[in-house]
């Protein structure tokens, strides 16, 4: 362990965005390759889910400002290690898989990766949010010439590059942002396969667990294409 409290350069962070994810937590945390540190960043959870986190090892960071980017873009801050991953912490992302996309970050072949989701079953996925992401992917590509399909959740990149791309959404148009901005500096963005799988039980996305939430999503992710 380095003195500042990470594992060197050749073991990523995970940051994890955190919302009432007691029943996920665990197995979550459990998932993480070895060395592989948790940064569990809480958005005002309810349910305990800090303690569970911090009983069960991760580095835990309170986020008192609402909304996914604010999340997100606090864990990142928090992380000390070189290269910094963003999974889910609802279970339906493994973070088995997180080599997947780390690994084209740590041997300097690409400066982003992105999971691009691939369902398990029927349940992984609702029609709505599956129909949204079409017509995103879409939108990204024209944006950013990318052969982009998904804006899947689990992704790594160099921490200080993504603190030098000046990210300033805090709801759902973060990870949008983050590709956007990327994509104008010119870096090397590629996409992986990762598994989706129906989330823990009794959790439900924050995202695009229901129609309203979907559209929010897309109500933000339009404004960051507009900018």
């Amino acid at each position: 362990m380095t003195a500042n409290g990470g594992y060197g350069p050749g073991v990523p962070d995970v940051v994890l965005p955190c919302l009432d994810e007691a029943g996920a937590l665990p197995w979550v945390l459990s998932r993480l390759p070895d060395g592989y540190r948790a940064v569990v960043a809480d958005n005002g959870s309810t349910d305990g889910s800090p303690q569970i986190a911090a009983d069960l090892g991760a580095t835990v960071v309170h986020v008192p400002q609402r909304g996914f980017g604010a999340a997100a873009h606090a864990g990142l801050e928090a992380a000390t290690a070189d290269v910094v991953c963003f999974c889910d912490a609802d279970g339906s992302m493994d973070p088995a898989e997180l080599p997947r996309v780390a690994d084209p970050v740590l041997a300097g072949d690409a400066d982003l990766v992105l999971g691009r989701r691939r369902p398990t079953g029927r349940g992984a996925w609702p029609a709505h949010a599956r129909v949204a992401n079409v017509a995103l992917g879409v939108m990204l590509r024209r944006r950013t010439g990318h052969s982009l399909h998904d804006l899947g959740p689990m992704r790594a990149a160099r921490r200080e590059a993504l603190l030098g791309l000046g990210l300033t959404d805090r709801r759902f148009g973060y990870p949008l942002e983050m590709v956007t901005r990327a994509s104008d500096a010119g870096w090397r963005i590629h996409e992986v396969d990762v598994t989706y799988s129906p989330r823990a039980e009794g959790t439900r996305s924050k995202v695009t667990g229901t129609v309203l939430g979907t559209l929010r999503t897309i109500r933000d992710m339009r404004e960051v294409l507009a900018r």
